[in-house]
């Protein structure tokens, strides 16, 4: 919606969406855990109103796991959807959908953003010229080099996983339990990045796949002495550009 004035100073308000003031809109997996503060899927975690849209069928397991055979369509409708509601831009709870970067981006007439890992390249600039980015995932060996390379994400990235851990992984795609001890999944992160900064130490910052992984990500910070991005770092400068603060 937008206001004009004339030379009586009155305003018009002019509309054609379904919605307004919710720039932002959100593909979400249909799952059942937990999604506490800080998770993308818990609409408090943002500090601007969104919009949400579940995609039937898109279980955790069947996008991490199996690819995401098959749901392109459901993908590209439901982002149409969110446009048509007052969508100025997409994105999507989960990364691996990285695989859809191309395809959603030629499809919906809005900028898309699919996953934590475009920032990647970002990240990469900032850091000094022996430093490299590494990623924490919730399952390293299912994240592929097509996953890569749909986000721009050079082949040799150092990548850690938390599919050995005692509850993340477990509870987001194994038995996708409705409840979810945080301490314990706080640790599987961290144990996670600990485990890949040892293993490369010339790591200088890293990026958080998963986009329930943002209410652990002070908590890798604290641990590693490093920076860490996600997905709440990457939406927050999407909608930034949808948004501009108004100075003055």
């Amino acid at each position: 919606m937008t206001m004009s004035g004339d030379e009586t100073g009155s305003h018009i308000a002019r509309g054609g969406k379904a919605i307004y003031g919710a720039p932002l809109g959100i593909l979400m997996l249909q799952a059942r855990f937990p999604r506490i503060p800080g998770d993308m899927g818990n609409a408090g975690t943002w500090p601007f109103p969104v919009l949400y849209r579940v995609v039937s069928g898109a279980s955790p397991d069947r996008v991490v796991m199996k690819g995401a055979q098959g749901l392109l369509p459901d993908f590209i409708a439901a982002g149409r959807e969110l446009i048509s509601l007052g969508a100025e831009a997409i994105t999507t709870n989960c990364g691996f959908l990285a695989l859809f970067q191309r395809e959603l981006s030629a499809a919906l007439d809005v900028p898309v953003a699919t996953s934590a890992l475009m920032q990647v390249p970002w990240v990469q600039a900032t850091l000094p010229q022996a430093k490299r980015v590494g990623i924490v995932t919730v399952s390293a060996q299912s994240l592929t080099p097509a996953h890569l390379t749909g986000a721009g994400v050079p082949l040799d990235t150092p990548i850690a996983g938390t599919e050995h851990g005692r509850e993340f992984f477990r509870v987001l795609i194994g038995a996708e339990k409705d409840d979810m001890d945080v301490d314990l999944a706080r640790q599987d992160v961290v144990d996670a990045a600990l485990a890949l900064v040892a293993q490369h130490p010339d790591i200088g910052a890293i990026v958080l796949e998963c986009t329930n992984m943002p209410p652990y990500a002070a908590a890798v910070q604290a641990a590693t002495g490093l920076p860490v991005h996600d997905i709440y770092s990457m939406i927050s400068w999407f909608h930034a550009g949808l948004r501009p603060r108004r100075f003055g």
